[in-house]
C-alpha cells in the first residue's frame, strides 16, 4: 500500500535544499513543522513550486521555484551573494501523520540563478535530464580549458594554497598577514572561511607581497581577522603554463592552431 492508496490521504510536498557550502534546509507544503531524517522541514506556505510533468522522454525537466522571504534563513543578502546559486534539490511526499514513513519521489536537480523579484525571490530547478544540453565535446581555443590544480592540470596545489588572516580592508583591497611573491595570486581565488563572507569566494585580479586586489568587492563587510584561503591562479596562457609551471604536457588549449583571424593578421599587428 501507498501513501495514495487510502480513501483519505494525508500527503504533504517536501523539498530539501542543500547550498555548496553544506548547509541543509528543509521546507514543506504542510501547516505545521515535520522532522524527516534529523532534518526539520520548515511549514513555509510562501514557497510555491510550479506544476512538475514527468516523462519517459528524454525532454529536459525544469520548473520554476518561487518563495516570499519568510524564513530566516533564506536573506535577501544571502541570494543576491550567490550562495542559493547551484544549490541541490530534491522535492518528495510523505505522509505528514508518518512522516518516516514512505516516502514517494517527485524529481531533484540544482537551482539556477537564483533572482529576487519584489519581496520573494524566482528560480529554475534543472534536473538531470538538462546535462544533456551540454556540449559533448569542448571548443577549441588559445588558452587553457582545465582549472589550475585539478585532474587535467595536474599542478600540485600544496604549496601554492595558503591559510592566512585579513589585516586590513579597504574597498576590494585586502592585506593580509602572509606576503607572497609579486604576482603570486594573481587571478586565483580568496576563500572566506571565517566573517560574514564564510563560504563565499572572491576572484583575485592582482597581488603584490601581502597586498591583494579583488575582481569586486566582498558581498558582505569584511573584517581585520577574517581566516581566508588564498589559492594560486593562472592566466591559462602557454608562456605562463611553460615558464612558471612546468606543465606544458598537460596544457589543455591549442595556441599554435590558427583562428578565424589568421587573414586579418599583418606585420606589426
Amino acid at each position: 500500500m501507498t501513501i495514495f492508496d487510502r480513501t483519505l490521504t494525508t500527503v504533504a510536498f517536501c523539498w530539501r535544499i542543500e547550498r555548496r557550502d553544506g548547509v541543509a534546509l528543509g521546507f514543506t507544503t504542510h501547516e505545521r513543522d515535520i522532522v524527516i531524517g534529523g532534518l526539520v522541514y520548515r511549514a513555509s506556505p510562501g514557497m510555491l513550486p510550479s506544476s512538475i510533468t514527468m516523462s519517459d522522454g528524454f525532454d529536459a525537466e525544469a520548473l520554476d521555484v518561487e518563495g516570499a522571504l519568510t524564513s530566516d534563513a533564506i536573506r535577501p543578502r544571502d541570494l543576491e551573494a550567490g550562495r542559493w546559486d547551484g544549490a541541490s534539490v530534491r522535492i518528495f511526499m510523505v505522509d505528514w501523520e508518518q512522516p518516516e514513513g514512505e516516502q514517494f519521489y517527485v524529481t531533484h536537480g540544482e537551482l539556477g540563478e537564483v533572482s529576487m523579484s519584489g519581496d520573494g525571490f524566482e528560480a529554475e530547478l534543472r534536473g538531470r535530464v538538462a546535462l544533456l544540453e551540454r556540449p559533448v565535446v569542448e571548443q577549441t581555443s588559445p588558452t587553457c580549458r582545465a582549472e589550475l590544480g585539478d585532474k587535467r592540470c595536474r599542478v600540485d596545489m600544496a604549496d601554492r594554497t595558503i591559510l592566512t588572516r585579513v589585516i586590513a580592508v579597504d574597498g576590494n583591497n585586502i592585506e593580509v598577514a602572509e606576503a607572497a611573491p609579486q604576482s603570486a595570486y594573481a587571478y586565483g581565488r580568496l576563500r572566506w572561511i571565517g566573517g560574514r563572507n564564510s563560504g563565499l569566494d572572491s576572484d583575485i585580479a592582482a597581488s603584490d607581497g601581502a597586498l591583494l586586489t579583488l575582481r569586486a568587492r566582498p558581498h558582505f563587510d569584511a573584517e581585520p581577522g577574517d581566516l581566508v584561503e588564498m589559492r594560486q591562479g593562472c592566466d591559462k596562457s602557454f608562456a605562463t603554463c611553460t615558464a612558471r609551471f612546468a606543465n606544458a604536457a598537460n596544457f589543455r588549449g591549442e595556441p599554435h592552431l590558427p583562428g578565424m583571424d589568421l587573414l586579418t593578421r599583418y606585420p606589426g599587428a
